[in-house]
């Protein structure tokens, strides 16, 4: 095993509304749509993580603990996804410096917004019937 190419983990959540809409963010360092959540600290817990990196990113305060719904692994730059479906506590959605934009999308909606890597996270957050997924992508597309 080689350590040149260490992996990288990060968190995500989907916050979800009364309406069944996901919560999308769009970065000021991008420009797609995609859940909020951000790279796992070396000294951090996942639910720490996942808390303070929505909160980050939107303004919104997440109840704990929150469902792992998918466990997916970019195969370009060897970061694994830990995706969760999450419940706001507290908060509106809000831009702010590491957020120029925010929306409620509706599963029908998804699919059009977001790049398939992120768009499926999401889907997979929404059904809550099915397991934690799990897949691998090339940073836009599943493989």
């Amino acid at each position: 095993m080689t350590t040149d190419r260490p992996h990288r983990v990060s968190v995500a959540g989907v916050i979800v509304d009364e309406r069944g809409r996901a919560l999308l963010i769009k970065r000021r360092d991008g420009s797609t749509w995609e859940p909020p959540g951000g790279a796992l600290d070396p000294d951090a817990t996942v639910p720490d993580a996942l808390q303070r990196e929505i909160l980050e990113e939107t303004g919104v305060k997440i109840a704990l603990p929150a469902a792992l719904t998918g466990v997916y692994k970019d195969m370009n730059d060897l970061t694994v996804s830990l995706v969760f479906r999450c419940e706001a506590l507290d908060g509106t959605p809000a831009t702010g410096p590491r957020t120029r934009a925010w929306r409620w999308a509706t599963r029908a909606e998804v699919p059009d917004l977001a790049d398939e890597a992120y768009a499926v996270r999401v889907l997979d957050a929404l059904d809550t019937a099915a397991p934690p997924a799990i897949r691998a992508h090339d940073g836009v597309t599943l493989v």
